[in-house]
C-alpha cells in the first residue's frame, strides 16, 4: 500500500504544478532611448529601470572600426523583446535577446562600412526602422528586411 501511495502522491503533485502562460505579450518600446555612456561604461534608463554595461557592445564594435568611442547609445526594443543598440560612429547595429540577468548577442547587422552619422531608432510594427541620413532601413532580429 505504501509503494502505490507514493507514486500517486508525486503524480498529484506534478499535475498540480501546471504552467501558466500569457500570451500575447508586446514588449515594443514606442521611442528609441538615447542614453550616455557613464565613466564605468553603464546606461542607465529610468524610464524602462534598465542599467546595462556596454563595455562588451563597446569592444565588439571597435574589434571592426576604429572610430571613435560613442558618449551615447541608442536603444529600443521590438515587440517580440529584441534590443536593438547602435550608436554615432558604428557600423553595426546590434540585436541582442535577454537572459538571466544578461543580454546575450543575437545578430550583428552591418549597415555600412563607412560608420553611421547620426542613427536613428523607430518603432514601424511589425519592424524596427532605422533612419541614417535620407536612409531608411526595416530590420528585425534576423536582419535587413527587404532592399536596403
Amino acid at each position: 500500500m505504501k509503494y502505490i501511495f507514493i507514486p500517486v502522491l508525486f503524480l498529484a503533485f506534478v499535475f498540480s504544478c501546471t504552467q501558466v502562460t500569457l500570451e500575447p505579450v508586446d514588449f515594443s518600446w514606442p521611442l528609441e532611448s538615447i542614453l550616455d555612456i557613464d565613466a564605468n561604461g553603464f546606461i542607465k534608463d529610468q524610464r524602462f529601470a534598465l542599467n546595462i554595461n556596454v563595455k562588451g557592445l563597446l569592444d565588439e564594435e571597435r574589434k571592426e572600426n576604429n572610430n571613435v568611442p560613442p558618449s551615447q547609445i541608442r536603444i529600443i526594443r521590438n515587440k517580440d523583446g529584441f534590443y536593438f543598440m547602435t550608436a554615432n560612429g558604428f557600423k553595426n547595429v546590434y540585436v541582442f535577446n535577454s537572459g538571466i540577468g544578461k543580454l546575450e548577442l543575437e545578430n550583428k547587422i552591418l549597415i555600412t562600412e563607412m560608420g553611421m552619422s547620426s542613427p536613428a531608432l523607430n518603432q514601424r510594427l511589425p519592424y524596427i526602422e532605422l533612419v541614417n541620413g535620407n536612409e531608411k532601413i526595416k530590420l528585425n532580429h534576423e536582419g535587413i528586411i527587404g532592399d536596403k
